[in-house]
């Protein structure tokens, strides 16, 4: 358990009386943004954060010319109220103390994303998902309400019921609006094992037929498949259980247990369907360990016996380290030879994007995560003209088997691809649009609206400008 959630816990310390230490914290941002205003607003505003402190593999060049705002102290959970089911956090809370603050009071998040360091501010403010998004959503459907400071150093508050625009429009915004300081997020009871399915599937046609089927049950709480080849993939269905079958325990979360995508890649070897019973905060961070399986090109070695039961322990290493420690030559050769990038695109255009994916690409694994868009909350994301509310997250991450594998060029073809399509782009990668293109992609009639209301124009960038090529190094 996270040693902050639990001394919390032990001294009561989450509940309402925190929020006198919140606001103290949020004074502190409003002092840094009076004296901004008083100094004749000479530059833009980010947040003082470290660029080297964010899961994005690229880091802001907008950092070094904008005027920094101190909020890295706003990272503690507030306020847990089980009668109406929420729970008030701070933006740099991370989901590893999610899931140790929530899950001993037997709660947990509808969409809680699976990496250990994701914050509720960038989940929030950029996007996330987890194989519970084909039944709730993205990570921006289970939030409640937002607070936040303005650039006037107005706090304001909203939701669905009191400044709905606003609440609609901060979702993808990545900061351009105002500081978020806290999140209200729903939570939902928690069970303590996943019974998860594991079917492997060995033929691309039938396989994403198989998928696309499956994908449309929500008595399911989770659901995802990984591919590992144009015909091999294992689709896995989970649902919360209080109590596991006998001898079918698998607690994955344990250092010297096999990285999961390999775990998951035997039962392709076995060629037959499994079921285990998983800890549930061990299936919710069942790929942070070996970070997907990029670890594997970082030490190779990782995941054999010996460094597992020796040093497994160690796993995995801390991105931000991993980050500031990295050479020129090292970013360039990444840049240059490694794909990082999550395309959202309609269930109907599934087995055509895995053919794109092939031809521009040809990484494997590849990760595919089903979720909804509800066209009423929709904001910065266009629902599709058809109705469609069943998009596939498909992540790539690893080096392509492309011969001709040209950054500049791929990246733009499938980027053109998911435009076509009506899909989008998760914009904490490389974005290679043009402002023109990005506007088409994404809907910014609401997000303008908020940031003329706002008065945002002298005070922060629009979103293309923190997230396109030109802006991160």
């Amino acid at each position: 358990m996270h040693i902050r959630a639990k001394l919390a816990i032990m001294s009561g310390a989450i509940n309402e009386k925190s929020r006198a230490q919140h606001a103290a914290r949020v004074a502190t941002v409003q002092k840094a943004l009076r004296e901004w205003n008083d100094e004749g607003r000479k530059t833009k505003l980010c947040t003082a954060r470290p660029g080297w402190l964010a899961m994005s593999l690229r880091t802001g060049r907008y950092k070094k010319t904008m005027t920094g705002i101190p909020t890295h102290k706003l990272g503690n959970v507030i306020s847990i109220n089980e009668e109406k089911r929420t729970v008030f956090v701070e933006p740099n809370v991370t989901m590893g103390q999610i899931t140790a603050t929530l899950m001993p009071l037997g709660w947990t998040l509808p969409v809680l994303p699976e990496l250990d360091d994701l914050t509720v501010g960038g989940l929030v403010c950029g996007v996330g998902i987890e194989s519970s998004s084909h039944k709730h959503g993205l990570f921006q459907h289970c939030c409640k309400g937002f607070e936040l400071v303005l650039a006037s150093g107005e706090v304001v508050s909203c939701s669905a019921d009191n400044n709905p625009e606003l609440f609609k429009a901060v979702p993808w915004s990545h900061g351009t609006l105002g500081f978020l300081v806290g999140a209200e997020l729903d939570i939902v009871p928690a069970k303590p094992y996943v019974r998860l399915e594991y079917v492997p599937l060995f033929d691309r046609k039938t396989a994403v037929e198989t998928c696309l089927e499956s994908y449309k049950n929500t008595d399911l709480d989770f659901i995802e498949t990984l591919i590992y080849s144009r015909d091999e993939m294992v689709l896995m269905k989970g649902a919360m259980v209080d109590k596991p079958e006998p001898g079918k325990v698998n607690a994955i979360g344990t250092w010297y247990k096999p990285w999961f995508f390999t775990h998951v890649r035997s039962y392709l070897e076995k060629k037959k369907p499994g079921v285990e019973y998983i800890p549930l905060r061990d299936y919710y961070h069942r790929h942070t360990k070996s970070l997907f399986w990029e670890l594997q090109d970082i030490i190779t070695f990782g995941n054999d016996l010996w460094f597992r039961v020796l040093f497994g322990w160690m796993m995995p290493p801390n991105h931000s380290i991993l980050k500031r420690t990295q050479t020129e030559e090292l970013r360039k050769l990444y840049e240059d030879h490694h794909v990082v990038q999550d395309m959202l695109v309609p269930g109907s255009k599934l087995q055509e994007c895995l053919d794109v994916q092939d031809r521009e690409f040809g990484c494997y694994p590849l990760w595919l995560c089903p979720m909804r868009i509800f066209p009423e909350d929709a904001g910065f994301i266009k629902p599709a003209k058809n109705g469609e509310e069943m998009f596939i997250d498909l992540g790539i991450y690893g080096n392509p088997s492309n011969k001709d594998f040209k950054p500049q060029v791929n990246l733009r073809n499938v980027e053109n691809y998911v435009r076509s399509v009506e899909g989008f782009q998760m914009l904490y990668a490389d974005m290679l649009q043009s402002r023109e293109e990005f506007e088409e992609m994404f809907d910014h009639k609401l997000y303008r609206k908020m940031r003329k209301e706002l008065g945002c124009e002298g005070a922060f960038p629009e979103v293309y400008d923190k997230v396109c090529k030109a802006a991160r190094w």
